[in-house]
């Protein structure tokens, strides 16, 4: 029996390559009973073309599908124009929208809210803090306007504003 140079354990089969583990075989099936029809055939057929010949009645054994489907795949998969490969599963403009088209005017509401929290240094009028917190501020700005935005969000808009986060310093005396 011929062995592989990588493999001690498993010999190599007459038709070129070496199966699946059962655990591996196990997840495949499970994965392949999870797609819709076309993706069985194409993931069918992705697999077959890995493990060239002899790969198709393998792969047809393994997923409990016929040879033909598995066929069909390969040749779907080989034959994919690059326009199918390109095709968008999410509409062009679908998810979800960005905080600044949801709430247009969060920029105003935000330096509103921060006003009466805002310091500075008197040498250098570029550096801007606020003694609010990120939870702080979300709370402020829902309460106040009911604009409810995540911490990252606040973490965003005081970059964007050239805001520093202020901390009382300890003195060494």
């Amino acid at each position: 029996m011929k062995m592989s140079p990588n493999s001690q354990s498993q010999p190599e089969k007459a038709s070129g390559f070496f199966p699946y583990d059962a655990d591996t075989e196990i997840a495949m099936k499970k994965f392949y009973d999870s797609l819709s029809e076309k993706d069985k055939r194409r993931y069918a057929g992705i697999e077959a073309l890995k493990l060239g010949r002899g790969g198709q009645k393998y792969i047809a054994k393994v997923l409990g599908c016929s040879r033909g489907t598995v066929k069909k795949g390969v040749w779907e998969v080989s034959d994919l124009p690059a326009k199918e490969v390109d095709k968008r599963i999410r509409q062009v403009g679908g998810g979800r929208k960005k905080y600044s088209e949801k709430w247009s005017k969060i920029d105003e509401q935000f330096l509103t809210v921060l006003k009466e929290h805002t310091a500075g240094d008197p040498m250098d009028e570029r550096v801007v803090w606020t003694d609010l917190s990120h939870k702080e501020i979300q709370q402020l700005l829902g309460e106040t306007y009911q604009v409810w935005v995540s911490k990252p969000i606040i973490s965003k808009l005081l970059k964007k504003h050239g805001y520093r986060r202020r901390k009382a310093q300890k003195n060494g005396l």
